[in-house]
This record gives structure tokens, C-alpha cells and sequence, in this order.
């Protein structure tokens, strides 16, 4: 079977991951123990619960504010959170929308929370005052699932919801574990090295 959905991740894949400048800006805030609940590709505690969709935007804020001894705003939080952004290259982006109108169906496929979705949804994400939507025919953030990458089930869902195939789809993204996942669920897979350039690549595989 031909492949018909190309599937990105978006940290690391879409925009450039930086993680140092995240724990800064959490720091910056007061969360001095920032380093212990961040990670490059799975949050923990209420980082991760956040991610998940087990607790509102609001929860975090109340809990997070709890745990630092500090009232922080859901602004403060949103600052922090964008600290993973480093940059939103537009060789990649372009590449993506190219692909979209040769008549790929173009997937975003994420473990975040509803700060950067918020971001990915506005006219802030390309710097251009275009969303996500510019880019991607839909968008599947663990959040909203409610399941993280990369448990199988989060994958299915997406399978479920597009009426697709694993085969149909190339699946394009950083984290090993997840990469594992798809290709045990036959998809065809990408994993670049994070912030590398990884069209080259992609449109090889087409």
C-alpha cells in the first residue's frame, strides 16, 4: 500500500526543543526544583499530569504555585512552558505544506499540554501569523487523548479517528521509544536527530 499521511511530532521534529531554557524560565518563576520534573521527551509529577490531561491548566497553576510557595499567574506558566520552543524553522514548515498540497495528509502527533497548543493554535506559531492549521490537516496532542506516547493506544486512537492503516503512514519523530512503538504497529519510520534538518530524509522514504 502507498503511503497516503505523513504523522510529525512536534518538539524536536517541528519546532527546535530547548530544554536548558525551559528549566531557566521555570526557575525564573520560582520553581527552583524545576530539573526534577522536566524531561526532554516525558514529563513527571504534575508536569507530566499536565501533559496527560489529568488536570486543567488552573490545577497546574494552583499546584505548581503550592509546591514553589509562590502565587504564580497561568501567564508565568505560559512563559515557562514556551521556553521548550528554541525556534520554528521555516524549512520544515514549508516542506510540510508542500507535501499537504501535493496530497499527503499531514498528521501532528504530540505529547504536550494545553499552553502550547494554545501557542500551535494561534498566529504565533510560524512567526507569520499562521496556526498549526496552515500545516496540518489535524492535530492529536496527549492533553486532549488523554494518552502519552509512546503507549500504543494513543496511536490507535489517531489509526481510528484518520480510518487509516499503519502502512499508509510514515511516522516522523525524535524519541527512540516512540519510534519503536510505530514501527511495531508497521508504520514506516523517520527519527532524526533533534533541530537536524530531516526533509531530505522524509521525502526519500516517498
Amino acid at each position: 500500500m502507498s503511503i497516503t499521511t505523513i504523522v510529525f511530532d512536534m518538539g524536536g521534529v517541528v519546532f527546535t526543543l530547548d530544554h536548558r531554557q525551559a528549566i531557566r524560565r521555570f526557575v525564573e518563576i520560582g520553581v527552583s526544583n524545576a530539573p526534577e520534573y522536566i524531561n526532554p521527551y516525558h514529563q513527571e509529577g504534575i508536569f507530566g499530569e499536565l501533559e496527560q490531561g489529568l488536570i486543567t491548566t488552573e490545577e497546574f497553576r494552583e499546584r505548581l504555585s503550592a509546591a514553589c510557595g509562590k502565587e504564580l499567574t497561568l501567564d508565568e506558566c505560559a512563559y515557562a512552558w514556551k521556553g521548550f520552543i528554541a525556534d520554528v524553522p521555516p524549512a520544515p514548515l514549508v516542506t510540510i505544506r508542500r507535501l499537504r498540497e501535493q496530497g499527503y495528509r499531514t498528521l501532528l502527533l504530540s505529547n504536550t499540554n494545553a499552553f502550547i497548543t494554545a501557542w500551535g493554535r494561534s498566529g504565533e506559531f510560524d512567526g507569520r501569523g499562521r496556526s498549526m492549521y496552515h500545516y496540518f490537516d489535524e492535530l492529536y496532542f496527549s492533553c486532549e487523548v488523554r494518552i502519552m506516547k509512546p503507549d500504543p493506544a494513543i496511536f490507535l486512537h489517531m489509526l481510528e479517528k484518520e480510518g487509516l492503516t499503519p502502512s499508509e503512514c510514515i511516522f516522523v519523530d525524535d524519541s527512540a521509544a516512540n519510534v519503536a512503538t510505530a514501527r511495531t504497529l508497521g508504520f514506516t519510520t523517520l527519527q532524526p536527530v533533534s533541530g537536524t534538518d530531516w526533509t531530505p530524509d522524509l521525502l526519500a522514504l516517498l
